[in-house]
């Protein structure tokens, strides 16, 4: 809602989304008169006019969605959007989009849940303020196709309140994908959350804090999704490049480098059975392991030995 009623200003978040790497654009579609009552009570940062008078000012006609739409897919970014009515699902069926997005005030909303679930389209269900007996009912609705979203219904979200444990109790609860949907202030719940194998996460975005909207004040702005994106990716590549621990082939050149060989620290003359004070462990790490000091101790000079030499096996019996 950041666009504030602007199909320009709209039409400009979804190219800079698609600029800094985002996968996806999610916008809300608000029918005030099929959602709401006029003297709905509205949330605290509504300051200015009753939440009435935003919707109607701010909505957007069929028309307006379709060029909304249009663009975000020539800028080569998907176009979301969340639905709060029956009759948002059948503006967007109208408009054809790939899938459906419900808001935590509609995790409740069950007949809303099963007309998105109707169309056959994949559904994105956040569950900031609903009990698990709730959600329960709302993921049965929701179909096969569905993606559970932790979420926290607090602007701005602590870190103490974002709840990462609870990914792990959505996946099994329900065996399926699961994601985040972030109002902290910065990208750190993200990036721990994709770690926990969040498999989407939605964060607000804006081109100014300084712009009036009920969510700039906590949203991202361009520079700040490019990072957001970014480490996105690259915890993405982590992720998909197991690492095993026994494969040492990589480090061939390092463990010469770095490790320690046992050394002599004396001169050992032919026949002489090294002692421990002989020896000691000294890089480089192109002799016999220093692992193996102690056993080393006791054996056998095959020839004269001077201090300070790695040895190697060629040099000891």
């Amino acid at each position: 809602m950041n666009h504030d009623g602007s199909i320009g200003n709209a039409i400009r978040m979804a190219e800079v989304a698609a600029e800094c790497g985002a996968d996806a654009v999610k916008f809300q579609l608000h029918d005030a008169p099929a959602e709401t009552t006029r003297d709905a009570p509205s949330p605290p940062y509504f300051e200015h006019e009753s939440r009435w008078e935003y919707f109607q000012r701010t909505a957007f006609g069929d028309e307006q969605w379709a060029t909304l739409k249009e663009a975000a897919e020539r800028a080569g970014i998907e176009f979301l959007c969340s639905v709060f009515s029956l009759r948002a699902v059948e503006r967007l069926e109208r408009l054809g989009v790939g899938r459906y997005k419900i808001g935590s005030g509609e995790v409740t909303n069950v007949d809303l849940i099963r007309a998105v679930a109707a169309t056959g389209k994949p559904v994105l269900l956040t569950s900031g303020m609903s009990s698990w007996a709730e959600l329960d009912r709302a993921v049965e609705a929701a179909g096969d196709e569905v993606t559970v979203l932790q979420c926290t219904s607090e602007y701005p979200t602590p870190p103490e309140r974002v709840g990462l444990n609870v990914l792990a109790e959505l996946r099994e609860r329900y065996g399926k994908p699961v994601g985040l949907s972030d109002h902290t202030l910065g990208p750190y719940a993200c990036f721990a959350a994709v770690a926990l194998g969040a498999s989407v996460v939605e964060k607000h975005f804006t081109l100014s804090r300084e712009l009036y909207g009920p969510d700039a004040s906590l949203a991202l702005e361009p520079d700040e999704l490019e990072e957001l994106v970014e480490g996105v990716r690259e915890i993405e590549t982590m992720l998909a490049h197991p690492v095993d621990k026994d494969d040492l082939e990589p480090y061939r050149e390092m463990k010469r480098v770095f490790e320690k060989s046992v050394v002599t620290v004396a001169d050992i003359p032919a026949g002489a059975t090294i002692e421990r004070g002989m020896l000691a462990a000294k890089k480089p790490g192109t002799g016999i392991p220093a692992a193996q000091l102690g056993d080393v101790v006791g054996r056998t000079a095959r020839a004269d030995i001077a201090a300070d030499t790695v040895l190697t096996e060629d040099l000891i019996a």
